[in-house]
């Protein structure tokens, strides 16, 4: 009788290793994504000032409102990062200083102080008559249905600072 010696991995053996070694590399590709997702938060660290710029010298800012245009960094993921320019209106309300979008809630069209002649203390959005009150508040009976959103302000060695836009909370919004 002849015996047989062990001639290593047998056909059957290597494509069992092959069909798992592909199957365990398209896994990997699977569930790295979503690991990342997970804990990405965690490891993104805040930013220094919180994105605030400098907009305009707290001397400069009266009760009546004024338009100040201002350039943020954006990080976009096809483009890398850029600037873009953002408005205020930005305005001493009740002692504070106040600063509003002046993106209209209804269709996002530009709103603007005092252009319209009937009601002249009014922000005023163009695209479909659209009102305001001072304090970013939507008129009732207009198309917009939520009051402006406010910036983030800070105030520091007499410049006013701008951050990021969210909602409106001195016209009691929503």
């Amino acid at each position: 009788m002849s015996e047989k010696k062990d001639q290593g991995v047998s056909r059957r053996q290597f494509l069992n290793y092959c069909l798992t070694g592909v199957g365990g590399f398209l896994a990997a590709g699977m569930v790295a994504p979503m690991l990342r997702f997970a804990i990405d938060p965690a490891l993104k660290k805040a930013g220094s000032a919180g994105g605030m710029v400098p907009v305009a010298s707290e001397s400069d800012i009266t009760e009546e409102p004024k338009s100040y245009s201002f350039k943020v960094k954006v990080k976009d993921v096809w483009t890398g990062e850029q600037e873009t320019s953002q408005t205020a209106w930005v305005y001493k309300y009740q002692g504070q200083i106040i600063a509003l979008s002046p993106i209209c809630k209804h269709l996002g069209c530009t709103v603007s102080w005092g252009t319209n002649k009937q009601f002249p203390n009014q922000y005023h959005c163009p695209c479909h008559g659209g009102r305001y009150e001072k304090n970013g508040k939507n008129v009732p009976g207009t198309p917009p249905m939520k009051p402006l959103d406010q910036y983030q302000l800070a105030v520091k060695d007499g410049k006013v600072l701008l951050g990021k836009v969210e909602p409106n909370k001195i016209a009691g919004g929503a």
